[in-house]
C-alpha cells in the first residue's frame, strides 16, 4: 500500500474514533455472544438448484452458499446479483427464488408482487443493518453542537420532519389508523421544552431525497406516509451515482448537508454515524420508541439488540402464501442463514451484524 494511502487510512480512522468517543458513542464492539441462537440441524436432505437475485451482500451471500453446501452438497446455486432493486423483479418475472435485499421493499414492489402472484410477498430479515460501516446503515439524529437538545422520542421525530396527513401504509394497504393533524407538528425548538433564545426560532430540517433511506425513515417515522416538513431540504449519498461529480453536484451531497447544518444552530438532519464522524461541530441525538423513554444512542451493541429505534435490516424475499409448505430446499437454507453458524458469517463478514437469538427464532416460525 502507498505511504500516502496508508497514512490517510490511518487518520480516518483516528477521526471516527475521536468522533465517537467525544459524541459519547461507544466503540464498535469486535465479538459477539451468538451462543444462545440455535445450531443447524438438518431436517431432511435437500438437492437441487436455488436461484438467488438482486444483492451480493458484500460477499455474505457466497459465505451462505459455501457453508450451506457442506451440508448439502447435492445443493447448487444460480446467482444474479446485480443490486437490490432488482431483487423484487427477479421474483415477478419467475426468475428467482429467493430475492436479496439491503433495503426495504417499495411500495409499487410489493403491488406487483401481489398483482402476479395474488398473495402477499414475504420478508425474512436475516442480519441486521450496520452501525459504522456505509452500507444499510442504521439512521442517526444530529443536531449542531450549540444545541442543548439530548433527545427524542419517536413521535417527536415525526411531529418535527412530518406534516399532517389523513393515514399511512400497513405493508402496500393505506390505513387512517396512522392519521395526524397539522396541530400536533413541532415547529419551534420552544415546543420541544428548550428556552431563553431557542424558545422562538423556526427548526430547519434536513435529511435525504427519495432514495431507500428516505423511504426507510417514512416508514420508521411517518407510519409510511411520505408527507414533510415544508422547510425539510434533501440531498442524496455523497460519491455515490446520484450526484455529478462536479460543485454544483457536491453541494446536493450529505457532506454538504452535514456542512450546512455545521453552521446551522437552529437545524436538525439524519444521515448515518460514519458520515457524520468528520463533522465535529455536530451531535447525536439520544432516541426512544416511545413516551417516557428508555432513551437509546446508536451504539455498535444498540444496534445489534434492536434497541436502538432507527435500526435497519437485511432481507430476503420469497414466494410463500399463508397455509403452503415452503419448498425444502428454500426452507433448509433459510434455517441456515438463522442458525448460529450462519450468523457466525455475518460476524465474519463484518459488513452487518448478526441477529439476536429472538429474533432469528421469530423468522425461523415463518418457514413453518
Amino acid at each position: 500500500m502507498p505511504k500516502a494511502s496508508l497514512t490517510f487510512g490511518i487518520l480516518a480512522r483516528f477521526v471516527l474514533v475521536a468522533f465517537f468517543l467525544s459524541a459519547g458513542i461507544p466503540l464498535r464492539s469486535q465479538e459477539w455472544d451468538l451462543s444462545h441462537l440455535p445450531d443447524y440441524v438438518p431436517d431432511q436432505k435437500v438437492s437441487g438448484t436455488i436461484r438467488n437475485f438482486g444483492f451480493a451482500m458484500n460477499g455474505l451471500l457466497e459465505a451462505w452458499e459455501k457453508g450451506f453446501a457442506r451440508h448439502h452438497p447435492g445443493v447448487k446455486f444460480e446467482d444474479r446479483l446485480p443490486t437490490s432493486d432488482a431483487a423484487v423483479a427477479g421474483l415477478v418475472c419467475e426468475i428467482a427464488d429467493l430475492g436479496v435485499s439491503g433495503r426495504e421493499p417499495m411500495l409499487t414492489e410489493l403491488e406487483a408482487f401481489y398483482d402476479t402472484f395474488g398473495s402477499e410477498m414475504q420478508t425474512i430479515t436475516v442480519a441486521t443493518g450496520t452501525y459504522d460501516v456505509r452500507t444499510t446503515w442504521s439512521v442517526a439524529i444530529f443536531v449542531n453542537k450549540a444545541n442543548p437538545l439530548a433527545q427524542l422520542t419517536m413521535k417527536q421525530l415525526d411531529r418535527i420532519f412530518g406534516a399532517s396527513r389523513t393515514g399511512g401504509y400497513e405493508g402496500f394497504r393505506f390505513v387512517s389508523d396512522h392519521a395526524r393533524s397539522g396541530k400536533e407538528d413541532i415547529r419551534t425548538w420552544g415546543q420541544l421544552g428548550l428556552k431563553g433564545e431557542w424558545a422562538d426560532k423556526p427548526i430547519q430540517t434536513y435529511g435525504y431525497a427519495f432514495t431507500g433511506q428516505a423511504q426507510f425513515f417514512q416508514q420508521q417515522v411517518f407510519h409510511g406516509g411520505d408527507k414533510w416538513n415544508p422547510n425539510y431540504r434533501e440531498y442524496v449519498e455523497s460519491g455515490s451515482k446520484m450526484l455529478k461529480d462536479d460543485p454544483a453536484g457536491r453541494a446536493l451531497g450529505i457532506n454538504a448537508m452535514l456542512t450546512e447544518l455545521s453552521a446551522d444552530k437552529y437545524g436538525i438532519g439524519w444521515t448515518g454515524i460514519r458520515q457524520g464522524a468528520g463533522f465535529p461541530d455536530v451531535k447525536v441525538v439520544a432516541l426512544a420508541a416511545r413516551d417516557g423513554g428508555p432513551f437509546v444512542a446508536p451504539s455498535a451493541s444498540s444496534v445489534q439488540s434492536r434497541q436502538y429505534p432507527l435500526t435497519r435490516s437485511i432481507y430476503l424475499f420469497l414466494k410463500h402464501p399463508t397455509g403452503t409448505a415452503l419448498d425444502a430446499r428454500l426452507r433448509e437454507f433459510l434455517r441456515y442463514i438463522l442458525s448460529r453458524e450462519g450468523q457466525e458469517l455475518v460476524a465474519q463478514n463484518r459488513k452487518y451484524l448478526p441477529l439476536t437469538a429472538e429474533v432469528a427464532l421469530e423468522q425461523r416460525s415463518k418457514l413453518d
